[in-house]
């Protein structure tokens, strides 16, 4: 028996779902978008800007969910997920999930906020896959929109990624990074070995953001002990009506 065999490929996605409404924020189409990352069929999926609660939304919205988003988008398919609270309003809350269809061991959310009014986090999970002696560590991450910020922010990921990460464990950071300057890949690989899936297999990092006409390359896979096969972009149709970011998805050979 091969070690593929043995040792399927973890196949992940990584999406900015907008707290569940489109582009312009002009309809709510979380149940769509439900449908959507299902058909991906993804082991482990990486999400940004998930709403945990919103009671102004929960009265006006018809198919608003009573529970919170990354328990609705869960469902019967992944039935394992992590949540980290970042932002915290009158009427509810949103942050970062990972849904997993293995068990997660323990997680933790890093506050990666800087001084002002965006808050943002790193949701660090650890996961247990049967036949494996070490647990697959994933990071999802929302980094800021100013470049200062995100600076101390890889910085801080650099960190978690050596001290709560055993060094030979399969590691996995997905996430909206808002890096159109392409600063992330240099930091990231001297400070925590990671590489990121695109630039190993294309030579540059894949354009996502706008959804409708993909030019700044925002959402990004990063690897370490592990390696990617065929990254794709996911196509237009339905996601630019979905997100205003393309989501990302990978087979990872751990």
């Amino acid at each position: 028996m091969s070690d593929t065999e043995l040792h399927p490929p973890l196949t992940v996605m990584t999406v900015n779902i907008h707290k569940g409404f489109n582009a312009f924020n002009r309809r709510f189409i979380l149940p769509e978008l439900r449908e959507a990352v299902r058909k991906v069929g993804a082991d482990v999926v990486f999400l940004q800007e998930v709403l945990g609660s919103h009671l102004r939304h929960q009265r006006r919205f018809a198919h608003f969910p009573q529970e919170p988003h990354y328990e609705f988008m869960a469902d019967s398919i992944w039935p394992q997920y992590a949540y980290g609270r970042n932002v915290v309003y009158p009427s509810g809350h949103h942050g970062n999930a990972v849904m997993s269809k293995f068990p997660i061991v323990h997680y933790r959310n890093h506050d990666a906020s800087i001084v002002g009014p965006e808050k943002r986090g790193l949701l660090h999970c650890a996961l247990h896959l049967p036949g494996r002696d070490l647990d697959v560590h994933v990071i999802c991450v929302h980094l800021g929109l100013q470049e200062a910020h995100r600076a101390q922010q890889l910085e801080l990921l650099c960190k978690v990624a050596r001290s709560e990460v055993p060094p030979e464990a399969p590691l996995i950071v997905a996430g909206d990074f808002n890096d159109w300057r392409r600063r992330a890949h240099d930091i990231l690989a001297r400070g925590a070995g990671l590489r990121e899936v695109f630039v190993q297999a294309y030579g540059e990092a894949a354009r996502t953001f706008p959804a409708r006409w993909p030019l700044l390359p925002l959402d990004r896979i990063y690897v370490r002990n592990a390696s990617a096969h065929l990254p794709v972009v996911l196509p237009r149709k339905p996601w630019a009506h979905l997100s205003d970011h393309a989501p990302l998805a990978a087979e990872i050979h751990l």
